[in-house]
């Protein structure tokens, strides 16, 4: 007879295969849950579009939270327009040598200064009395009035800024600067202030009272600030290319009537424009249905510069897709951290690192060649693409011919250096274009999804 077993072992045993059935169980639960978890890094350099392809997802897929952020965004937009009509005073001091007549700054001269006139433009890049416009001598005294009733609304840059900061102090200058996961930073030619997560709801009445300042000044400022940006010695500026405006300056002060009025609600293209610069790593969540299933979205979109390139790796393990943004339209430009290199040459080697970095091997790969509307508008404006990249010859300074050019190098890099030889999703982007970027966002969520279940073995 086989050996009865002691009712104690017994109870052990069942308890053992108990404790093994649950844990069986909460292994099953977390494997569906993690397939049910679509994990999307969003890369590129600095001010690429990541943050604006965020807004866009965002849009589409949880619009209701949008709507619960728009009172946040106003303040933001107020800072973006003060740094825009700061960054045209700087250059019309340079330029036109407005405020320079004395020790004081509001002193009005009647010609332009040429005291500075061998050192080198902040704006223009040249140097020399070459630099300076030759404007008519009707826009000093135009400009100079518009310039010192508007000194009192720049002034509240630094202090809205630091209202914006939720209660946290950076140190150090616009590079090298780290806040936490989960802050963003506003930035000024002068320091960084982080912009708190939870700023939309933690912002007292108090807290808001430079917020309230700005708006009224703004309100009461917004003839002087349409007078000053359709100001003809500024457009001229503008066409000569002497003053670079950041991508958001020209919509929010040709808009700036609507925007100044007591009510003013930002629009969803308010908050496409709007700049804000990523910090660190912050992840967004969407839920998305997709034939009956729900399936978590999360989106994690990095800080670009070169200083926090570092802070991307730990979150590539399990990454189910890579959106890769590169803006065409940066030929002309170089990097802020490097002024030595282009910023098309940065967006092909970080490419190049993405294609052949072994902890993305089975990440699904899209690349947004994004900007075209402002490439458009640079070779309209008879920006040519040869006087900043050699390589580009005497082809045709045309769009087609442009973006083609810039395609073929991208895949070109995806060819030689993609280690797992796996497909490429190219879109060209315009990120402020709702309709067009909203149909790409679709295609490209099917493609990842597709992707993932092929990965998971549902497909």
């Amino acid at each position: 007879m086989p050996k009865r077993r002691n009712p104690a072992d017994e109870e052990a045993l069942r308890i053992s295969n108990a404790i093994d059935e649950d844990l069986r169980r909460e292994r099953e639960v977390l494997r569906r849950r993690r397939n049910k978890d679509v994990k999307v890094m969003l890369l590129g350099q600095a001010e690429s579009g990541k943050s604006t392809l965020q807004k866009q997802f965002q849009l589409y897929y949880s619009s209701k939270t949008l709507d619960d952020e728009r009172p946040s965004w106003r303040p933001i937009v107020y800072f973006n327009i003060l740094k825009a009509i700061r960054m045209i005073l700087d250059e019309l001091d340079w330029q036109y040598g407005l405020g320079t007549s004395g020790s004081d700054p509001l002193a009005v001269p009647l010609m332009p200064s040429t005291s500075n006139t061998s050192a080198s433009g902040s704006g223009s890049g040249n140097s020399g009395s070459s630099s300076r416009s030759l404007p008519n001598p009707a826009w000093f005294a135009e400009l100079a009035l518009l310039r010192n009733k508007l000194l009192p609304l720049v002034a509240s840059e630094d202090a809205l800024a630091a209202e914006l900061s939720g209660g946290v102090t950076v140190t150090g200058g616009r590079t090298g600067v780290y806040v936490r996961s989960g802050w963003q930073a506003l930035i000024t030619g002068k320091g960084s202030w982080p912009l708190s997560d939870n700023y939309r709801t933690t912002m007292t009445p108090r807290q808001s009272a430079v917020t309230n300042i700005v708006a009224k000044t703004l309100a009461a400022s917004q003839d002087e600030i349409e007078l000053l940006w359709w100001h003809p010695g500024v457009q001229s500026l503008l066409k000569g290319h002497k003053l670079r405006l950041e991508e958001y300056a020209a919509f929010f002060l040709a808009n700036i009537r609507r925007i100044s009025q007591p009510d003013y609600l930002p629009t969803n293209e308010d908050i496409l424009h709007v700049r804000v610069q990523t910090i660190g790593v912050t992840e967004h969540a969407f839920d998305i249905n997709l034939g009956g299933t729900h399936y978590h979205w999360l989106l994690y979109d990095v800080g670009g510069a070169r200083g926090q390139r570092h802070a991307w790796v730990p979150f590539f393990d399990d990454a189910t897709a890579i959106i890769f943004l590169a803006p065409i339209s940066a030929f002309d430009q170089y990097l802020e951290e490097d002024p030595r290199t282009n910023r098309i040459d940065d967006s092909l080697q970080l490419f190049t690192a993405i294609c052949s970095n072994k902890l993305l091997a089975n990440a699904a790969l899209v690349l947004m060649l994004n900007k075209t509307d402002l490439l458009r508008e640079k070779l309209e404006a008879g920006i040519k693409v040869r006087k900043y990249i050699s390589s580009y010859g005497d082809r045709p300074n045309e769009y087609e011919e442009v973006a083609e050019y810039f395609r073929a190098h991208f895949i070109q890099v995806h060819r030689r250096k993609d280690i797992s030889h796996r497909p490429l999703y190219l879109h060209f982007t315009s990120m402020l274009d709702i309709k067009a970027t909203q149909s790409i966002i679709i295609n490209v969520g099917e493609a990842i999804m597709r992707s993932h279940l092929t990965k998971i073995g549902l497909a």
